[in-house]
């Protein structure tokens, strides 16, 4: 367990999600800081009410980032503000079964054990979301998947390190989901699956801070999008919407 980041600011309660924070105010090895009200990483925004759509508009989110494959996809609980652009771009690839049907098949669908491998196999899915979130409109951005922890934990990584900050840092954000989400799998009738997966992990003598930790310092992650498909520019568009 590393250092944990301080989250006074960065949790926000929006009525009806569990797991939101925003990305800002956590440092960068350069010095600067990440932004405060630019990336907003979240659990599925469908379960908003009215007043949690109105937190989302007072926060200044403008843009939200679907990374649900189409067929997790229901209908908003509340109606959704007009003013926000939402832009749907399903991360997994499902339709690559030859990738995915070893992974969904036990735990190891619910941790970060497939982050580098889907990375190397499929990066043009997190460049296009990448490229969303640099190239949208002024405003906040808010991207989610169902439970917030491992599409958009993937993502929040990618994010972080080519903001340029830690991987403690990075890893220490990613628990965070531990903490929030236990609320969400109890009031949808499921087991805590932070214990199920540390303990899935622990057998392979390894764990979610391990895998985070050595995904950031092993793998050229700046290439690696840039291999699918994030021009240059569009990386000094999100480096400079992300942090300063």
């Amino acid at each position: 367990m590393v250092d944990r980041l301080p989250s006074v600011r960065r949790d926000l309660n929006w009525d009806g999600c569990y797991n939101v924070r925003d990305l800002g105010g956590i440092p960068t090895v350069a010095g600067g800081s990440t932004r405060w009200g630019a990336a907003v990483r979240a659990d599925s925004l469908h379960k908003l009410s009215d007043e949690g759509w109105a937190a989302v508009m007072d926060h200044g989110v403008r843009t939200v980032v679907d990374l649900r494959n189409d067929f997790e996809r229901v209908a908003d609980v509340a109606k959704r503000p007009a003013e926000l652009t939402t832009i749907d771009l399903p991360l997994d690839g499902i339709e690559d079964r030859e990738f995915w049907d070893p992974i969904v098949s036990g735990p190891q669908f619910d941790t970060p054990i497939y982050y580098r491998p889907h990375l190397e196999r499929m990066p043009g899915r997190s460049a296009a979301v990448l490229r969303a979130i640099a190239r949208a409109e002024p405003g906040g951005v808010a991207f989610h998947c169902i439970g917030g922890r491992d599409r958009t934990g993937q993502i929040t990584v990618l994010l972080l390190a080519l903001a340029g900050v830690s991987t403690d840092a990075i890893v220490a954000d990613y628990e965070v989901s531990d903490e929030r989400l236990p609320p969400l799998w109890e009031a949808t009738g499921k087991p805590n699956e932070a214990l199920i997966n540390a303990r899935f992990l622990a057998e392979r003598q390894t764990s979610a801070a391990a895998l985070i930790g050595s995904l950031c310092e092993s793998l050229d992650l700046e290439r690696t999008v840039r291999a699918g498909g994030l021009s240059p520019d569009d990386l000094s568009a999100l480096r400079a919407r992300l942090a300063h």
